[in-house]
């Protein structure tokens, strides 16, 4: 019986085969659940056009009809629907010049990366297998379908793509396919920056990220990465034993800590990164900082967000040993927390001026609210009022 997933899919697949047109599942969805890993989603190959899926379905969203994609919504569900396609050449080195709609699946299975992904499943869970993908998976190896040299010229992000895999999924690269890698891996510098990020962050979040990370290290692939290309030496600094890190702030917050000399603003303008990513790279960074110089306190606990808090453990146990710091202690931290911002302060700026009607105002205030935090959140004041204004009396602030 076909996953859970799939069973729900299967409509949109027998509704393309109601109107006499082929469809299967296509790509990674085949390739995980012959794994039986978690799956993700789910792509669907018919020989139908876009036009026509568009008459077959309520919803369609034409994402991409000029390369033959569509997207369906059936059940609150996403499923990407493509065309069987043979591509033109590829002389921007990520799209295809021109694509050549065909009836058969067999061709655009040719046109794929991997043979662990160049597999189709139809609705009963027969698998087409033309290029040896199962015994590639049962043999947990990473090879292109047919010639690498040109599947990497098409697309020399798939080199990146096949160092993501192995740390994945732990699998091995074909001896073949990774020496066309290196002969091709110059190349890589000519990719989009915002496509390389994804890659590289999916090469960090794999399960096997060591195993990735000696591909990279190996291939000198590393060498044509932003940043690392003019720093190439923090590659071998990294911890012997790396953690998985789920986003790219949690992998600058990792380089910013072995090489500080390289800046987090350098990492974001190289990589073209949010400020949502540079603000999480800082906080970690900041936390990694001062557990280096106090280990861990309230302090900590309180200035890192909740959502970081597994990007730092896993950074601080990178460094200092498996199990050093665990989630638990900074939530059990958390709870006893008299605060949990600056929000929460019994006094304000408004109170500070009333009590020292006659000091000018300026950024003493803020430098004393920020005190008064410090002093609430280390439990040596209460957060009252009375407790506050009593403290400040006897603390008075010194304005030059």
């Amino acid at each position: 019986m076909l996953a859970e997933k799939f069973e729900q899919a299967k409509f949109v697949l027998k509704q393309i085969e109601k109107h006499h047109h082929q469809a299967y599942f296509v790509g990674g969805c085949v390739r995980d659940i012959l794994l039986r890993r978690p799956i993700g989603d789910i792509d669907i190959a018919t020989s139908a056009t876009p036009q026509e899926i568009i008459t077959m379905f309520d919803k369609v969203i034409p994402v991409g009809i000029e390369h033959g994609t569509v997207i369906v919504r059936h059940q609150q569900q996403s499923y990407e629907v493509t065309t069987f396609r043979v591509d033109g050449t590829y002389s921007d080195q990520r799209h295809p010049d021109s694509v050549e709609f065909i009836r058969t699946i067999d061709q655009d299975l040719l046109r794929r990366d991997f043979t662990i992904n160049a597999l189709a499943m139809d609705k009963n869970g027969d698998i087409i297998d033309l290029f040896m993908g199962k015994k590639d998976l049962e043999n947990k190896v990473i090879k292109t379908v047919g010639n690498g040299y040109n599947r990497f010229n098409e697309d020399p992000l798939r080199i990146m793509r096949a160092l993501r895999f192995s740390s994945q999924l732990g699998f091995s690269i074909d001896l073949e396919t990774l020496d066309q890698m290196k002969e091709l891996k110059q190349q890589i510098e000519t990719i989009a920056v915002e496509r390389l990020a994804t890659e590289f962050t999916k090469l960090f979040a794999g399960e096997f990220i060591n195993h990735g990370m000696e591909y990279l290290k190996s291939t000198d692939i590393y060498k044509h990465l932003p940043v690392m290309v003019k720093y190439p030496y923090i590659i071998d600094n990294l911890p012997k034993k790396l953690n998985s890190l789920s986003s790219f702030g949690q992998v600058i917050a990792l380089f910013h800590s072995i090489e500080p000399q390289i800046s987090i603003l350098t990492w974001v303008k190289e990589w073209k990164c949010s400020n949502k990513i540079k603000q999480e790279a800082t906080q970690l960074y900041e936390a990694f900082l001062h557990y280096k110089n106090h280990q861990l306190d309230q302090w900590l606990v309180y200035c890192l967000n909740t959502e970081n808090y597994q990007g730092f453990v896993k950074i601080i146990n990178m460094f200092y040993g498996r199990g050093h710091v665990l989630i638990e202690e900074l939530e059990q931290i958390e709870q006893l927390l008299p605060i949990n911002s600056k929000k929460d302060l019994a006094l304000n700026g408004n109170d500070l001026i009333s009590l020292f009607p006659d000091v000018k105002k300026g950024p003493w205030i803020q430098t004393y609210l920020n005190l008064l935090e410090q002093q609430v959140v280390f439990g040596n004041i209460k957060n009252n009022k009375n407790e506050l204004k009593d403290w400040i009396r006897w603390h008075p602030p010194e304005i030059n």
